[in-house]
């Protein structure tokens, strides 16, 4: 099934329908779609490396009205939202979601809206957990524009060698950015100390 879906989204990015199908696929991934706009953006920017950057703004702005709809199911549909995470695999998503929402706030949606995890998970548990709305959309504008101008640069500037492995470099990237929020955390508990009590799960 996934193949299928796979194979068809690449068929959209050699059509004449491009440019639209990518906004599309950006928009759905981020609140049900399973395969992420990636898949269409790389071969696209790379067929038309002159058009890389107005791709990625493609992308960036489908992701983020998506993710409002991700926000949306959560907020106002919590029985439907709490469906699809446990018909994801995560039905136990919504307490470990509050639970770093509460200790890390925004950090959650830098840390994960840019790595592979599914976005989807991350907006629609935003909405669950009724976290900070205008916050929620500056940070998805931040870590998915970064991602996809990322992908956006790595195609056009290496071109087809370095395309197998834009994923990697991604998970790369986004290990550092991880790695630097977790210090930072660690060092605003240690010189500030903190209130929160308890433990996220893992």
């Amino acid at each position: 099934m996934l193949r299928r879906l796979y194979d068809w989204v690449m068929g959209l990015a050699a059509s004449r329908h491009a440019p639209t199908s990518l906004f599309a696929v950006s928009f759905a991934e981020s609140s049900f779609f399973p395969i992420p706009p990636d898949v269409m953006l790389a071969p696209m920017c790379l067929a038309k490396p002159e058009k890389a950057w107005r791709y990625a703004t493609i992308c960036t702005i489908g992701s983020v009205l998506g993710g409002i709809l991700g926000y949306a199911i959560g907020y106002f549909l919590r029985d439907f939202g709490l469906w699809m995470m446990t018909a994801t695999g995560h039905s136990g998503g919504l307490a470990e979601f509050q639970c770093w929402y509460a200790k890390y706030g925004v950090w959650v949606i830098l840390a994960k809206g840019l790595t592979p995890i599914p976005y989807k998970l991350v907006t629609i548990a935003s909405g669950l957990a009724m976290f900070s709305f205008p916050m929620f959309i500056a940070a998805s504008a931040l870590t998915r524009g970064a991602r996809f101008f990322l992908v956006a640069f790595i195609v056009k500037k290496f071109g087809p060698a370095l395309l197998p492995v834009v994923e990697r470099r991604l998970a790369l990237f986004a290990g550092i950015l991880i790695a630097l929020i977790v210090i930072g955390l660690t060092a605003s508990h240690l010189l500030g100390g903190s209130g929160h009590g308890g433990a996220c799960v893992a």
